[in-house]
């Protein structure tokens, strides 16, 4: 991990036009890209595109960022990666259908439209499976293929507001998620007699004596210490908020 005052120096170069400089923030920061794309697994898309879409995303954080934001350029990052993954999604991930699904979909379309010309009325699916010689639930699904592809990001027909990626299953809810990313870099950039108290107070869970013994201080000073370094934490999220 990147030093904060390395961080910055190489953030100032970057956007001076150092390649080399963007090269090593992306090689540095490429647990914290992997950590945001990978809820996009199993999206339809491969794991490497995505990873070039969250370079993406983390480039323009470069080129965008400002030091007048006052949030940690990591902070800063991971709403810029997000979005430039879904922006993808939204604009290309749509469900394809192979070319066979197409071609059967319009011989029975072809066979229907005739079939009404000739007979005043549209045919059974089970008249549609004999004529092809399929199985009645395979017409259904070469038909309802027909109407793709569709964006995962357009409504279904029974709630044309609530776009399909909504319905697909997630293991974790977003925004509980980027703010684990957000916790997890935060704590690693505290102090590390600070990185400690939060580490034994809340993952470990060590009573403020135990952890003044630890640390051979007082359980007053842990009290102290804790409450200035939650209030520090608070404050960089609501920050986070903000920018984002």
């Amino acid at each position: 991990m990147l030093e904060q005052d390395e961080t910055t120096e190489l953030i100032r170069s970057a956007q001076s036009g150092d390649e080399c400089a963007k090269a090593r923030l992306i090689t540095e920061n490429a647990p914290l890209i992997k950590s945001v794309i990978r809820r996009f697994k199993g999206r339809g898309i491969e794991y490497d595109d995505l990873y070039q879409l969250g370079c993406v995303g983390f480039l323009k954080a470069i080129k965008n960022f400002s030091f007048d934001f006052n949030v940690r350029f990591s902070t800063y990052a991971v709403p810029m990666i997000l979005g430039e993954v879904k922006r993808y999604l939204r604009d290309d991930g749509y469900i394809k259908v192979s070319r066979t699904v197409k071609t059967e979909a319009a011989k029975i379309n072809a066979f229907i439209a005739s079939y009404r010309g000739e007979n005043g009325k549209t045919p059974s699916v089970e008249e549609i499976a004999e004529k092809f010689g399929i199985e009645p639930q395979d017409v259904v699904f070469t038909l309802d293929s027909a109407r793709l592809p569709v964006s995962i990001y357009d409504g279904t027909e029974d709630d044309g507001s609530r776009p399909i990626i909504d319905r697909l299953p997630s293991e974790e809810n977003e925004n509980d998620s980027i703010d684990r990313i957000m916790l997890k870099d935060l704590i690693s950039s505290l102090p590390e007699r600070d990185r400690k108290i939060i580490l034994l107070r809340y993952f470990r869970g060590s009573t403020q004596c135990e952890v003044a013994k630890l640390l051979g201080v007082s359980q007053v000073q842990i009290s102290r210490l804790e409450n200035k370094i939650l209030a520090m934490m608070r404050e960089e999220f609501g920050e986070r908020e903000k920018s984002g």
